[in-house]
């Protein structure tokens, strides 16, 4: 897979074995591998057992790393599902110009939405983690990467539908958007999202969701973005069992279904050539959308 982005550095293990002899010695001589991962900000590097390396590989992911170290740690007592612990922070050195993190490694595997085993049992997972997520209360919450209305991506989806001329029906997908956009706005407070719920972020074992990772998204605002599983991952009926456990109104649901298509719709061209994983997900949300 080649570079996804422009002004992506390079990341090796090397790099890698570097940093941690210089920050964190204790660990620099566990076994390290890059992990196939299908994100698209960080590299992850697997070392030992028990630990990862994540480290920004491009300049807009940063900010993330500090933003992971001030709120994993206040999110995960509240929380039923396992996410990322921060174990340490490194510091840009070696030739790696940014911070980057040591977390514990959490075990499971990203479900595939063509292979699910019990789908209606992970909607029910899901909507529980999404419910207890709306629940916590704390103070000095960041604005959510997603956490506005649609018309805040309107520009970006409709350029992504007329790149995709001839890969999808941009007629359906423009129709399909135009509804979602006309959906009322979220006329109630702002609520804790992950605001990044793709295939990639979740972590499961013989069916049932067992972690959450990639907090860099989350923050508060509306709650339909935590909507997009019923529609990147969830057959038809996990999928109304995942809005029936979340108790959703129309115009929530409707908005939901906008963020999983307008998502899709932006990153199929962007990563059609260079994340086979990302572009996949993409085709078969917006197949889901149309369809469903």
């Amino acid at each position: 897979m080649g570079k996804m982005h422009a002004d992506e550095v390079d990341i090796d293990i090397p790099l890698v074995r570097r940093l941690l002899a210089a920050q964190f010695s204790q660990w620099a001589d566990l076994p390290i591998e890059r992990f196939p991962s299908p994100g698209t900000v960080n590299a992850v590097y697997r070392l030992g057992d028990h630990l990862a390396v994540r480290l920004p590989l491009v300049s807009w992911g940063v900010e993330d790393v500090e933003k992971e170290h001030h709120w994993l740690p206040r999110l995960a007592p509240v929380l039923d599902v396992p996410i990322p612990a921060v174990l340490g922070k490194g510091s840009p050195a070696a030739g790696y110009p940014w911070p980057w993190s040591v977390c514990r490694w959490l075990d499971g595997e990203n479900p595939d939405p063509a292979r699910l085993a019990g789908p209606e049992r992970l909607a029910k997972d899901l909507a529980g983690f999404v419910a207890a997520l709306r629940r916590v209360d704390l103070r000095g919450a960041p604005r959510a990467y997603r956490a506005g209305p649609l018309t805040e991506v309107d520009a970006g989806a409709r350029t992504a539908i007329s790149e995709l001329e001839g890969l999808i029906d941009t007629r359906a997908a423009t129709a399909a958007w135009e509804a979602a956009v006309a959906a009322p706005e979220w006329p109630g407070p702002p609520v804790w999202l992950h605001s990044d719920l793709m295939p990639g972020n979740l972590l499961v074992e013989d069916g049932r969701l067992t972690g959450v990772i990639d907090f860099a998204t989350a923050g508060v605002g509306d709650p339909a973005c935590d909507l997009i599983p019923a529609w990147n991952l969830l057959p038809p009926p996990a999928r109304e069992v995942f809005r029936s456990a979340l108790d959703v109104d129309e115009a929530t649901w409707a908005r939901g279904r906008g963020w999983a298509l307008a998502m899709a719709l932006i990153q199929l061209p962007y990563y059609l050539h260079t994340n086979p994983a990302i572009a996949a997900n993409a085709r078969h949300t917006i197949d889901a959308v149309l369809t469903g």
